[in-house]
C-alpha cells in the first residue's frame, strides 16, 4: 500500500503551504529523507525530505499550487518491485487545473490604499460583535483572520474550498475582489471594444512572468509594514577605520584558529546590541495602545537569494560572544541559501539589521520588518576624505540608516540610539575571541 506525502505544517501558525518544485519525478527511486519538494509558506522556504525508502508514484499537487497543511501531496510506493502508478487513486482529488494568467495579479493581500490627504491616519471602521462571534467558528488560519480584520470581512460569509471547508487565503481574496452588492438594475452593454479589461500581453520586446511564491509574501509584508508603521528614518556616518584594522589583522587567524568566516556583520551586530540595552523602546513592538518592551534581543539578519528576502534570527543574541554571533551569522545564510533553515529560525525577531552596501549602496530607507519598530540599514564601506583636527584624512566610512515606527519611537531617541552604535563602532573595544 503506497504510503502518503503530507504539506507539513511549517509552524504552530502555517495553514498552507506551496510546493514550489518537486525535485523526483513519478517513477524515480527515493531513499529515506532524501529531498522530494520544495515549498514556500508564510515564514520560510524549505526542502521535504522523503518519509519513507521506495519509488515515487503519483504527484498530487502541481508546482506553484498552494494546499492545506496535511493535505497529500504525493504518494510513494514502498515495495521496490511495484510499477508506479500511472494516475492518482480513485478516491484522491486531482489536481487543480492550471490558473489563468491573470490570477496573479488577483491574487494579492490587499487592494492599493487610496490616496490621502498627508498627515492622516486611516482608521479602520468598528467591528461588529455579532459578525466576531460568527467568524469565531469558521474554519480558517490567523493569517486569513487578521486579512479578513483588515478588510472588514465576516468570514462567515465566506466560501471555503479548503480541506473540510477551510477557508484559505485565495478564498478571502476573491471574496474581496468581487463586488459586495449587485446593481439595481442591470447596466447598458457597452461597446464590445469596452466589455472585457485589456489582460496583460507580452509585447515584441517583453515578457511577463508571475511572481514566485515568496516573492508574493514579500509584497504582501512589505505593504502591510508600510500602511501599519509611521516610518521616518535618520542617517548617520561612521568611522569604520578602527573596525577595517581589526578586520584585515584577524582575519586570517580567526579563521584558521576558529574555522569560521569573519564579516562585518558580528560588529554591527554587537554594536546595536549595545545600544538597544541604552534604549529598550526600540526592542519593542506595539499592542493596539500598548508599548511591549521586549527582555530578550532576538536579531534579525537580512539574506538576498537569488528568490528573494529571508530575515533569519539570531535568538538571545544579547548573551553571545562576539564568535558566538559570527558563528549564527554565517551558519544562518549557509542554510538560508540552501534551503535548510526551521521555521523556529525565522520566527521571533526583535530587532533586523540589513546590508544593502553589498553592491556598492551607500545608504538607502529600510521597511520596518513587521511587528518590530526599527531596522538598521548599513551601507558599503568606502575610502572618503574627512576633518580630523582641521586637517583633511582619508578614512574608511559608511552610512548607517535607521528606520524606526514614529508612533512610539521619538526622534531624540532614534538620534541618541544611532550616536551610541556609531560611539561602539568607532571605538571598538572587544576582543574578537573572547
Amino acid at each position: 500500500m503506497p504510503t502518503e506525502v503530507l504539506m507539513p505544517q511549517m509552524g504552530e501558525s502555517i495553514a498552507e503551504g506551496t510546493v514550489t518544485r518537486w525535485l523526483k519525478k513519478v517513477g524515480d527511486p527515493i531513499g529515506k529523507d532524501e529531498p522530494l519538494f520544495e515549498i514556500s509558506t508564510e515564514k520560510v522556504d524549505a526542502e521535504i525530505p522523503s518519509p519513507v525508502a521506495g519509488v515515487l508514484s503519483s504527484i498530487l499537487v502541481r508546482e506553484g499550487q498552494t494546499v492545506a497543511v496535511r493535505a497529500v501531496v504525493a504518494q510513494i510506493e514502498t515495495n521496490s518491485a511495484a510499477e508506479p502508478a500511472s494516475r492518482p487513486p480513485a478516491n484522491a482529488a486531482p489536481p487543480a487545473a492550471p490558473a489563468p494568467a491573470e490570477s496573479a495579479a488577483i491574487r494579492r493581500t490587499e487592494p492599493p490604499a487610496p490616496a490621502e490627504a498627508p498627515g492622516r491616519m486611516e482608521t479602520a471602521e468598528p467591528a461588529d460583535t455579532d459578525r466576531e462571534e460568527d467568524a469565531a467558528h469558521v474554519r480558517t488560519s490567523p493569517l486569513v483572520r487578521r486579512l479578513a480584520k483588515e478588510h472588514g470581512v465576516n468570514l462567515s460569509q465566506v466560501e471555503g474550498t479548503g480541506s473540510g471547508g477551510r477557508i484559505t487565503k485565495e478564498d478571502l481574496l476573491a471574496y474581496i475582489e468581487r463586488p459586495r452588492t449587485a446593481p439595481a438594475a442591470p447596466p447598458p452593454p457597452a461597446p464590445a471594444a469596452q466589455r472585457e479589461a485589456p489582460r496583460p500581453v507580452a509585447g515584441g520586446r517583453e515578457e511577463i512572468v508571475p511572481m514566485s511564491p515568496i516573492r508574493k509574501k514579500i509584497a504582501e509584508h512589505m505593504v502591510l509594514s508600510r500602511r501599519t508603521s509611521a516610518h521616518v528614518s535618520t542617517v548617520f556616518q561612521v568611522d569604520m577605520s578602527r573596525i577595517v584594522e581589526i578586520y584585515r589583522r584577524e582575519k586570517e587567524r580567526f579563521e584558521k584558529k576558529e574555522s569560521t568566516r569573519l564579516t562585518y556583520t558580528p560588529f554591527f551586530v554587537r554594536a546595536a546590541i549595545d545600544g538597544l540595552r541604552r534604549f529598550p523602546v526600540l526592542n519593542s513592538s506595539v499592542s493596539g495602545d500598548n508599548i511591549v518592551y521586549k527582555k530578550d534581543i532576538h536579531v534579525g539578519i537580512a539574506v538576498a537569494l537569488d528568490w528573494g528576502l529571508i530575515v533569519p534570527v539570531i535568538h538571545r543574541a544579547d548573551e553571545r560572544s562576539f564568535l558566538g554571533l559570527a558563528r549564527a551569522v554565517n551558519d544562518l545564510a549557509d542554510r538560508a541559501r540552501s534551503k535548510k533553515l526551521a521555521v523556529d529560525d525565522v520566527q521571533g525577531g526583535t530587532f533586523t539589521i540589513t546590508n544593502f552596501g553589498l553592491y556598492g549602496s551607500l545608504f538607502a530607507m529600510p521597511i520596518i520588518n513587521q511587528p518590530q519598530v526599527a531596522i538598521l540599514g548599513v551601507g558599503t564601506i568606502t575610502k572618503a576624505p574627512v576633518v580630523i583636527n582641521d586637517a583633511i584624512a582619508i578614512r574608511s566610512i559608511a552610512y548607517l540608516t535607521l528606520t524606526y515606527d514614529h508612533r512610539i519611537v521619538d526622534g531624540s531617541v532614534a538620534d541618541q540610539f544611532m550616536a551610541a552604535v556609531k560611539r561602539y563602532l568607532e571605538n571598538w573595544e572587544d576582543d574578537l575571541l573572547a
